[in-house]
């Protein structure tokens, strides 16, 4: 009888997959097994495959899932069964960066989705039928009530917004602007109005994703202009409070530091991979008490925090999601645009 297997989406490079299967291991301590039953496309993905993002070659991409625990080690806090998500990164828990709060920069840090096939971690990634979740990744239960569509964004996306908007600080009476109406930029702007933000303007250069900006509580949209440095719509907008930015272009990151006002603070989290270079004047953050801070990835609460915020909010989450496709086709749904911010993949 043949030992049980995990199918795998093997990257090839460029938009070509390969299926494979890999024997289902026994978790080792600290270790859990899961049965991946949805994972979502986050645009890194996307940015791999179509090379702007260096990764490694072959590999099983993948880091937004959600699925049930099949298996575990010893010395870890869930069991068979339990419905769950988990974080991108795994961390050591005892370097430097680690006791001082930031374990998403461990420096022997392992991420989901971007660890080499030709290794001894194979079912790394969450396209695929199983993911084995090794000692320091995060964990978090999912209600019964969040669908799959909409727990499987937390273990990134959701997980992200949470973590900018504690580097946002307090929002209530605010005047928020947020650039990207992507899938964090939708879920911030939801985020911002439950923090009760006074009010919550967010700009895309896509009148479609504008639309949705609207369904998730933003009380003001602005389209900008096509062109790379146009951004003028956002001059008579007036002084903003707090800016959070998700599309990582280098004009919508100036266009925001120039639309705070005294005391304001910026939160860039789009800005992933080189661009132009944004000029800052170091007299203006001064007398005007300017903040700007960077958010890359998130810490273990932030993926609690997410899976909570999912779970007591409304809003048609999973609009927002594409119909899942088998595993095979997940070559056409990462090299070509979709309609919603998230695509699905079920193996």
């Amino acid at each position: 009888m043949n030992a049980p297997a995990a199918r795998v989406a093997v990257w090839r490079g460029g938009d070509r997959f390969e299926i494979e299967s890999v024997p289902l291991p026994r978790p080792g301590v600290g270790e859990v097994l899961v049965r991946v039953d949805l994972a979502t496309v986050c645009g890194s993905d996307h940015h791999t495959v179509a090379g702007r993002r260096p990764a490694p070659c072959p590999s099983v991409l993948g880091h937004e899932g959600v699925g049930v625990v099949v298996a575990t080690g010893t010395a870890v806090g869930v069991r068979p069964g339990q419905r769950v998500v988990w974080s991108v990164a795994v961390s050591c828990g005892h370097c430097d960066r680690c006791t001082a709060g930031r374990t998403a920069k461990c420096r022997s840090v392992r991420k989901l989705g971007h660890e080499p096939y030709a290794s001894d971690w194979r079912l790394a990634g969450s396209y695929a039928s199983h993911v084995l979740l090794p000692a320091g990744a995060a964990l978090v239960l999912v209600p019964d009530e969040v669908a799959d569509c909409v727990a499987a964004p937390a273990g990134c996306a959701t997980a992200t917004v949470m973590a900018a908007a504690e580097a946002a600080g307090p929002m209530r009476g605010r005047r928020v602007l947020i650039g990207g109406a992507g899938m964090l930029g939708l879920t911030a702007a939801a985020f911002a109005v439950d923090a009760g933000a006074a009010e919550v303007i967010v700009f895309d250069r896509d009148r479609t994703r504008l639309e949705l900006a609207a369904r998730f509580g933003a009380t003001a949209t602005v389209l900008v202009g096509g062109a790379p440095n146009d951004l003028d719509d956002l001059d008579e907008l007036g002084e903003v409070d707090v800016a959070l930015d998700f599309s990582g272009a280098s004009s919508a990151v100036s266009g925001s530091l120039d639309a705070l006002g005294v005391g304001g603070r910026l939160v860039l989290v789009g800005s992933v991979a080189p661009g132009p270079p944004v000029p800052v004047d170091p007299e203006r953050v001064v007398r005007s008490w300017l903040t700007i801070t960077g958010v890359h990835n998130y810490e273990p609460r932030h993926l609690q925090q997410a899976v909570d915020f999912l779970a007591c909010n409304e809003r048609p989450w999973s609009s927002l999601v594409e119909a899942p496709v088998p595993l095979d086709q997940l070559d056409r749904v990462l090299s070509s645009p979709t309609r919603r911010p998230r695509a699905a993949v079920r193996a």
